[in-house]
């Protein structure tokens, strides 16, 4: 399996942003961020609490002065961008894009622009390829941490990251358990006159056994069972 992809943030203008997208990072198994120029400076103090918690993304970041530096041992890089800015290059969305990481021979990364303008085209212009996400034509307007979290969750689909723990559930109660339960309960409308007319008792039963046995209840069957509730209040 090839290394995780590396996140490049560029000119990052605010701490709790690069606090955030660290969170977004280490939820679905990214550890590794560069950070390029960013306008307070680093370490920020904004962005441990906003990192809830992803301190080891912000401990190992590393700084750079430039894009060229931060990309220099980097064999493919995608920008992301809502607009190709006039450069012709592949267009990836990021599930496509991860599926080419997976693949790739060397290490990859993703860059992620300043949260007001994005990348300038000549940092788009350092890619191999372009990520882009089918937006709101009328509202594209994705923070710097939705952006990292939208192309590392795509990454992490391809990994076996842990699973949600697993509730344990009592097996389903056996058939004859169920035909007592469903008996007594005929035994108890047949003593409240429930099933009338007589010549239909076979018939409503048997709704009464589909209703009991399945789920996905259909108008009859809910019409069946407030019939039933309406005969234990009358």
């Amino acid at each position: 399996m090839n290394p995780a992809p590396i996140i490049i943030l560029v000119r990052p203008q605010l701490g709790e942003n690069i606090g955030k997208a660290a969170r977004a990072m280490l939820n679905f198994g990214l550890t590794e961020m560069r950070i390029v120029n960013p306008r307070d400076g680093w370490p920020n103090p904004s962005a441990g609490p906003a990192a809830s918690g992803a301190d080891v993304v912000l401990e190992q970041a590393q700084v750079f002065d430039t894009l060229a530096e931060a990309t220099a041992d980097i064999s493919h890089i995608y920008a992301t961008t809502v607009r190709k800015r006039g450069v012709t290059k592949p267009v990836l969305t990021p599930e496509a894009a991860a599926g080419e990481i997976i693949g790739a021979n060397g290490r990859s990364a993703i860059l992620f622009g300043a949260e007001r303008s994005g990348l300038e085209t000549e940092e788009v212009a350092v890619a191999r390829s372009i990520i882009t996400v089918p937006i709101n034509p009328e509202f594209g307007s994705l923070n710097l941490a939705q952006a990292v979290i939208l192309c590392a969750y795509e990454w992490s689909k391809h990994q076996s990251l842990a699973s949600p723990p697993k509730v344990e559930l009592d097996p389903p109660a056996p058939q004859a358990e169920l035909d007592g339960m469903i008996g007594q309960l005929f035994g108890l409308l047949e003593g409240r006159g429930y099933f009338f007319p007589p010549e239909r008792t076979n018939v409503t039963q048997q709704t009464l056994r589909n209703l009991l046995t399945k789920p996905g209840w259909n108008s009859l069957e809910v019409r069946t069972l407030r019939g039933v509730l309406r005969s234990f209040r009358d």
